[in-house]
């Protein structure tokens, strides 16, 4: 019997995480897709199901620990070892910093940065034997630089590129490949049409990023031969300024 190859989305949602979990679907993988509420996957687990593949819901809240470890242990034990593990949370808020509360930002760092760890930390145990697998973590333009009114955000992106670097050179040479995509413009969610819907008119001009197009990379990443592996590349469109 052949053993399946998993994939783990955490942060799976209604654009780029579902992308990457259908993605791979296609290419054989089971799509083991994660959120604090597993009853918001349904749409995204059946429509994979449909179209031929294989996918898990499963409700975890990323900053509790518990909650992580048991989520590895049951994909390893009920479905099979995890070949990618993609940690896609976003935690995108926007305050003054005389706005910004204790509360806002300790919640923005364990979502985007102390989650970030968990995911890493779990994949990195069940990956290091076996010598293989990809983890890639998602990245922002807050990843590189603040702006006014995106501390809490910013700090804790800058947190996780740091992680994503520390672990790229820890477990590199041990065949597990760590990649930091950094997604620098708008993409195309039911978010930016309905509340920048002057910005979603680029869409038309190819000015937004199409969540295939990212799960695509992402694919390709995965797919990388060890002697020319990424660990940071800039996903953004041609109109972009940077």
């Amino acid at each position: 019997m052949t053993e399946c190859k998993a994939i783990l989305v955490m942060g799976a949602g209604d654009a780029t995480g579902g992308a990457i979990a259908k993605r791979f679907a296609r290419e054989g993988y089971v799509a083991c897709v994660a959120r604090r509420h597993a009853d918001k996957l349904t749409p995204l687990v059946d429509e994979i199901t449909a179209a031929g593949g294989t996918a898990r819901a499963f409700g975890c809240d990323a900053r509790v620990e518990e909650q992580v470890l048991s989520l590895f242990e049951t994909i390893e034990r009920e479905i099979g070892p995890l070949e990618v593990v993609v940690f896609n949370i976003g935690a995108n808020v926007q305050f003054s910093i005389t706005e910004t509360t204790e509360r806002v930002y300790r919640k923005v760092w364990e979502m985007a940065a102390l989650a970030g760890f968990l995911t890493g930390r779990e994949a990195a145990r069940v990956m290091l034997p076996r010598k293989r697998g990809s983890i890639i973590f998602t990245g922002a333009t807050a990843s590189l630089r603040g702006r006014a009114k995106f501390s809490a955000f910013a700090s804790a992106k800058f947190a996780l590129r740091a992680l994503a670097q520390s672990m790229a050179r820890e477990l590199g040479p041990q065949g597990i490949h760590v990649a930091h995509p950094i997604i620098d413009g708008a993409i195309d969610t039911a978010f930016i049409r309905e509340t920048f819907p002057e910005l979603y008119q680029l869409k038309e001009q190819d000015g937004i990023l199409n969540p295939e197009h990212i799960a695509e990379t992402y694919w390709q990443i995965h797919c990388q031969p060890r002697d020319c592996w990424v660990h940071e590349m800039d996903l953004r469109p041609w109109l972009e300024t940077f």
